[in-house]
């Protein structure tokens, strides 16, 4: 099942953010989470805020689990927030928190969502020598482009509102990356670049999925 979960990690120390980064990049935190590529966990920061998305709440419980250890190790203080994304409410909230039932419920929440813009990226797929990354606006135009691209026998990695999509070789790659940048929306970022797969051939796999300079939460 596609879905939406997200680990907000608040550093109280400055430059430590980085240091808790570079520790996933290198695969130095230990852990229980599923390596393979469905289920890998994207990661962004921003200052001394890192934000990890996966797929299922068990995955990112795991997470969770493993950067309390690696914090405790080090002596570094931090708040870890969790939340679900709610489709009806547009947002990310409190993983207990029930969806809106009622009709006037649903339509407080859709005229919030009038207001605001949603956002999102989802992850499934198979490993892949190239990959297009992209980074739309929002929530809703990365699910509806992702499913457009499932609907064409595509398997896109969808987060939030990040998307990843394998291709066989470069030329395919940027061949697929030209065709998103033509019918995605215009402000979406697109970038076609090696997979993992070919690093982790070289190197046990890295569950911890980075999407380069995305920063926002």
């Amino acid at each position: 099942m596609n879905d939406d979960w997200r680990l907000q990690i608040n550093l109280a120390d400055e430059g430590v953010a980085g240091k808790v980064a570079d520790a996933m990049r290198s695969a130095e935190l230990e852990h229980e989470l599923a390596n393979d590529f469905g289920r890998r966990v994207i990661v962004s920061h921003e200052g001394e805020t890192i934000f990890l998305y996966a797929g299922d709440r068990d995955q990112v419980d795991r997470a969770e689990v493993a950067v309390r250890k690696y914090l405790d190790e080090k002596g570094w203080e931090a708040k870890l927030e969790l939340r679900h994304w709610h489709s009806a409410a547009e947002d990310w909230e409190d993983p207990d928190a029930a969806e809106p039932t009622t009709a006037a419920a649903a339509a407080a929440e859709h005229e919030r969502l009038m207001q605001t813009e949603d956002e999102e990226a989802a992850e499934r797929g198979g490993l892949a020598e190239f990959e297009v990354r992209v980074e739309f606006p929002s929530h809703r135009e990365a699910k509806e482009f992702a499913a457009k691209l499932e609907g064409e026998g595509l398997e896109p990695v969808r987060r939030w509102r990040y998307m990843v999509v394998g291709a066989a070789d470069e030329d395919a790659a940027n061949e697929l990356a030209d065709r998103i940048r033509a019918e995605a929306p215009a402000d979406s970022k697109v970038t076609a670049e090696g997979s993992l797969a070919a690093a982790w051939r070289e190197r046990p796999p890295n569950p911890f999925f980075f999407l380069g300079g995305l920063a926002d939460g």
